[in-house]
């Protein structure tokens, strides 16, 4: 399988960005993922992401890091973090970039160091992909987790994206167990990547898992469009 994504990030990273990878979704609907913002420092970053930032603490595991630089801003500032993604080329550049510690692996297969921290940004908690999985995906990450440890994501509730009737209601398609499950491709110099799930949940469908599984879950901040923070503590 093409590594689309991990390919397009080692172009721009040695200078050779003559576009941006091109994306589309389900919604029939073409957009751009600007390559330039991968890399971006924390003062471009959203303010959901530098709160996120700021409440990392003790050793940390940067769950799809991408170009990683939300792990080279913690490491900078003298964190423990560990860069983690599935793909190969990506965390290639994050060793390219300086950043010591690095994981090439999916979330679900990886065993091993436990985190005080789990760090999910981007929409990270996307990677589960289809909502009857999250219960698997906060399962797992409870094993990744030291005592007093935590769980921290962004993701945007989608529900804008649909018409709403008179009455108040959405009209959603009935082929989908949730509304916040999407499918994606990714094109990059006229090459197509594989169509992969993603997950956008709204915070009260995360809550609810999330208990179901034995955490707490707190909402730390929202954003300007839909989207927010949350904080995820295994109950005692």
């Amino acid at each position: 399988m093409q590594d689309i994504f991990g390919q397009a990030v080692l172009d721009f990273y040695n200078g050779h960005h003559t576009e941006d990878i091109k994306t589309f979704s389900s919604f029939n609907e073409e957009d751009a993922l600007p390559l330039a913002h991968l890399f971006r420092e924390y003062d471009d970053m959203p303010i959901l992401e530098q709160k996120a930032l700021q409440r990392c603490k003790g050793s940390i595991l940067d769950i799809g890091c991408g170009a990683g630089p939300h792990s080279h801003y913690l490491q900078h500032h003298g964190f423990d973090v560990t860069a983690l993604d599935s793909s190969k080329t990506a965390i290639e550049v994050c060793r390219a970039r300086g950043i010591e510690k690095t994981i090439h692996s999916s979330i679900l297969e990886y065993r091993g160091t436990t985190f005080d921290t789990l760090l999910l940004l981007m929409n990270g908690i996307g990677i589960v992909g289809k909502l009857n999985q999250l219960e698997a995906y906060l399962n797992h990450f409870k094993l990744l987790l030291n005592a007093g440890g935590q769980i921290l994501l962004d993701s945007t509730d989608i529900i804008y994206m649909y018409e709403q009737d008179d009455d108040g209601g959405y009209w959603i398609a009935g082929d989908r167990e949730y509304y916040g499950e999407m499918q994606f491709q990714m094109q990059y110099k006229g090459k197509k990547g594989s169509v992969f799930d993603w997950l956008y949940l709204d915070f009260e469908t995360l809550s609810n898992t999330a208990k179901n599984c034995g955490f707490d879950c707190h909402l730390v901040s929202q954003g300007p469009h839909y989207d927010y923070l949350a904080r995820l503590v295994p109950k005692p």
